[in-house]
């Protein structure tokens, strides 16, 4: 009796691993069917994906402060270039030059790209740094990555924005 008990047992454990890895099959293929709605969704918007490639100066002491220009352009063809400029506080000091990259989330147009960035930072560097940092505006994301000279030490929150100075070309 008690090897049926046992037996019996072995049997429900089984047969609650076999329905869990379908409950979690049906999860997978519930998560890969909403991606592609999503992803045909923004196919039918005609989204884009946009690239900038910057190079930026400045200072902080306790004020952070940088400009720079760039050019960000769109695998729809669309390009423009840019004035950057980036104003924050914190506990902060030193004096850089970077040249960088960023990548955009999706958008439907580059004009959607320019306006000011909400930003948060910690960094440090002597002579030679590089550095990374995930900026929003709203629903678009900026990814930036660069490398630099100087010497800098901090903490700092402020905004990144991005004006056209005039388009290249494209739509």
């Amino acid at each position: 009796m008690k090897k049926i008990i046992v037996l019996q047992k072995k049997a429900d454990r089984l047969n609650n691993k076999v329905y869990g890895n379908i409950f979690m099959l049906i999860l997978m293929l519930a998560f890969v069917l909403t991606c592609f709605v999503a992803d045909s969704a923004g196919a039918e918007k005609n989204m884009t994906r946009c690239k900038m490639r910057f190079n930026l100066r400045g200072w902080s002491a306790i004020y952070q402060t940088a400009s720079g220009t760039g050019t960000i352009t769109c695998d729809n063809g669309q390009s423009a270039d840019v004035k950057i400029d980036t104003k924050g506080g914190g506990l902060t000091a030193g004096k850089s030059r970077i040249e960088g990259t960023g990548t955009f989330s999706e958008v439907s147009d580059i004009s959607e790209l320019f306006g000011s960035y909400a930003k948060a930072e910690a960094h440090a560097g002597i002579v030679k740094s590089a550095g990374a940092q995930v900026i929003t505006k709203g629903e678009v994301s900026l990814a930036l990555a660069g490398t630099g000279r100087g010497i800098d030490l901090g903490i700092a929150f402020g905004k990144f924005t991005i004006k056209q100075a005039g388009r290249k070309g494209g739509k």
